[in-house]
């Protein structure tokens, strides 16, 4: 009992360091593809190629000085950032990062819990986390924080409601809540891209709308709002908003990578290698390569389509993707049906 406590702790302190570091250097990748994309060199003084520029960035928002407005609700002015940054660290305990480990003729699963409703788990933490920005941006007692947080807020349930669709039809194909059963199910090349591809494409359209990513990203629109609700914040406060999305980032690549793209499974992979603690660490490795393909896609996307209106954003979350959801649903019901899985 005691091993197995240490060995789930030894987890959950590598996976929230791993999330950290995904995070910090995914700032420096974004700033370097951004670079490329525009024809400029980007971050190159702080450390070869610029390489420790994360860091350099970090102590920075250490060192700047902490403001808290008078006029600002103070508890929950520090509330706010204290909530986005421990919901996005929150998702990655139901995430399976690879199949299990053979230690001492012991088996250890590289997934820090594997609930029977994990799925539920994951909808229901990332939509605590619209609290932390609607608090900070309400708390602030500016304006332009305020619209930034009813912005994030009306966002979001909007493309959770289509995100919530998109997540039914893949439990009705998969029959299970579970994420590991899921990733479990896609052996081989039975991914779910090739049986829910119109609920792929609604997940990541809402994956970059809940994220607060360009082309959504109108809660902290400069050009109008300064910088949303994220406004008035300083120091590590600031830093806390601004992780926390490159946090979240990282875990909508993980999850699309799991529930859609195979998860940790190699095709064929069983038939070559029969060391499973070998297949397991070379899956994990095979989900990572996933991930970080997904975080350029993020990044590529960013760079590329210009920012949508507000009115555009609504109309999108309501009048097509809800539909299409909804019709994605009635239609894997139906093939179900007349392939005989359901009667």
């Amino acid at each position: 009992m005691a091993s197995y406590i240490l060995y789930k702790l030894i987890l959950v302190i590598v996976v929230f360091s791993v999330s950290l570091l995904v995070a910090m250097y995914s700032t420096y990748a974004e700033r370097k593809i951004a670079a490329f994309l525009q024809d400029r060199i980007g971050p190159n003084r702080a450390g070869p190629f610029g390489i420790l520029q994360p860091l350099a960035d970090g102590v920075k928002m250490f060192m700047k000085e902490e403001i808290i407005p008078d006029v600002s609700n103070k508890w929950l002015f520090i509330l706010g950032p204290c909530i986005a940054m421990m919901t996005a660290c929150m998702t990655g305990v139901v995430i399976p990062w690879g199949d299990k480990l053979l230690i001492g003729g012991r088996e250890y699963s590289l997934q820090i819990t594997d609930i029977n409703i994990g799925i539920l788990y994951l909808l229901g933490v990332v939509s605590i986390g619209v609290y932390g920005i609607m608090i900070g941006g309400w708390a602030s007692n500016n304006k332009y924080s305020l619209l930034g947080a009813i912005r994030a807020s009306s966002q979001m349930i909007s493309y959770e409601l289509a995100m919530g669709f998109a997540i039914i039809a893949l439990v009705m194909h998969t029959g299970t809540l579970s994420v590991k059963e899921i990733a479990q199910m896609q052996n081989g090349w039975h991914w779910n891209i090739f049986y829910q591809p119109l609920g792929f494409l609604i997940f990541i359209i809402c994956a970059f709308a809940e994220t607060n990513r360009a082309p959504f990203d109108l809660a902290e629109c400069e050009s109008e709002l300064i910088g949303g609700y994220h406004t008035e914040f300083s120091s590590m406060k600031l830093g806390f908003y601004l992780f926390a999305e490159y946090i979240n980032m990282f875990i909508s690549s993980a999850v699309i990578s799991t529930l859609y793209f195979g998860g940790y499974n190699i095709p064929f992979a069983d038939h070559f290698i029969h060391n499973g603690n070998v297949l397991s660490v070379l899956g994990t490795l095979f989900l990572f390569a996933k991930i970080f393909f997904f975080i350029f896609f993020f990044m590529w996307v960013r760079w590329t389509l210009p920012r949508f209106r507000y009115d555009q954003l609504m109309n999108l979350g309501w009048k097509i993707l809800i539909p299409l959801s909804l019709a994605n649903v009635a239609l894997t019901g139906i093939l179900m049906y007349l392939t005989g899985r359901i009667h």
